[in-house]
């Protein structure tokens, strides 16, 4: 009895086995490729697939994965699996150094999106699928960096990345691989040229900086000096308009002055007798002039005899105004000159002459 039990026991450990080899469960977007008697049969899609035992069995299929550790240490990890991932992937691997046409090594981390597009051909079309794309990027950025000089590889990224994908995508077209994108993640150049690439950025900043101060320069000069010429021009239309107002101003002034004095001649017409105007107003010139002709040195002032008729003239005006008026109101208005002219005078008289030593027997000359 005890060993009919071990052996219903192995034959249910061998079937449970069975059934699990036979019993394929493939998740959404995963595909497996069926082996029968080794060679291909079918491809398994998500859902439930069964087998038949020890008959079909599931290929398996290398992987490469790129991790860091808690270090930072980058390295790649290999394995198999029985499942074919038809998502886009990520194949990152370590940076390389690679020669540009100049002679600079410089080192690049390269990393390519790609997706199994015939889950046969990536099986049986290449040995390795990751690590023959890995080596076909290698190659092909070697070969595109080593035409362009350094410069034009840190200036071209785009371009490097375009190309890269046209090339890996033609010859990676028979592994039923469908690659969609080539990045460069990184490209370091040698120490020393990293220092002398920041020199030459130094100086060219600087040289920026010496031109945009040199503008901001040369633009406010020109503004300065605009403004300067406006400022100059608008005062000078000020002072034009200014001038012509202040001439506008005395020209209206002289004009009042000018009116003034004729209603005064002629109010002084009217009230002095016909003919004694003109020796009133001469005597005012004079009277008005002789505070500045005493003012000078000299002590001997010499008047012509017209001025001193005029002198006489102006010191009977009080009594030929009163006289005037004296007759008018008698004769109910009219009035007759009581005023007669001085006779006239010698051409000129001192009026501080020296005393007279000459004999007054003697006949005057």
């Amino acid at each position: 009895m005890p060993v009919f039990e071990i052996w219903l026991a192995g034959i249910a450990a061998v079937g449970i086995g069975v059934i699990v080899k036979s019993v394929k469960i493939i998740g959404q977007a995963e595909v497996m490729v069926i082996e029968r008697l080794g060679r291909f049969h079918r491809v398994a899609r998500s859902g439930l697939n069964l087998l038949i035992p020890f008959v079909e069995r599931p290929r398996q299929l290398n992987v490469r994965y790129f991790e860091s550790d808690v270090g930072g240490v980058k390295r790649v990890t290999s394995g198999s699996t029985a499942r074919i991932d038809l998502r886009e992937q990520v194949l990152n691997f370590p940076s390389q150094p690679v020669i540009t046409k100049d002679n600079v090594t410089i080192d690049i981390d390269a990393v390519i999106y790609y997706r199994v597009a015939d889950p046969q051909k990536a099986t049986y079309a290449v040995q390795n699928l990751p690590y023959a794309l890995e080596t076909l990027t290698r190659t092909t950025l070697r070969n595109i960096v080593g035409e362009m000089e350094l410069d034009q590889t840190l200036g071209s990224r785009d371009m490097i990345n375009k190309r890269m994908r046209e090339v890996i995508e033609d010859a990676s077209i028979g592994w039923g691989v469908d690659v969609t994108r080539v990045e460069l993640q990184a490209i370091e150049p040698p120490r020393d040229i990293q220092h002398s690439m920041e020199l030459v950025m130094r100086a060219e900043r600087e040289r920026r900086a010496a031109v945009t101060n040199a503008e901001a320069g040369k633009r406010a000069a020109i503004l300065e000096s605009e403004g300067q010429r406006e400022a100059q021009v608008r005062k000078a239309e000020g002072e034009k308009e200014a001038a012509i107002l202040r001439a506008e101003g005395l020209a209206a002034a002289r004009l009042a002055m000018a009116n003034a004095e004729a209603e005064a001649i002629q109010r002084i017409t009217a009230s002095l007798p016909e003919g004694q105007a003109a020796m009133y107003l001469l005597g005012l010139k004079y009277l008005e002039a002789l505070p500045a002709i005493t003012q000078g040195k000299g002590t001997t002032i010499f008047l012509p005899a017209e001025a001193t008729g005029v002198m006489g003239a102006l010191g009977g005006m009080k009594e030929l105004l009163r006289t005037t008026a004296g007759q008018g109101a008698a004769t109910g208005g009219e009035s007759q000159p009581a005023y007669q002219p001085t006779p006239p005078r010698p051409a000129f008289k001192s009026l501080a002459s020296p005393p007279d030593t000459s004999d007054p027997t003697k006949p005057e000359r």
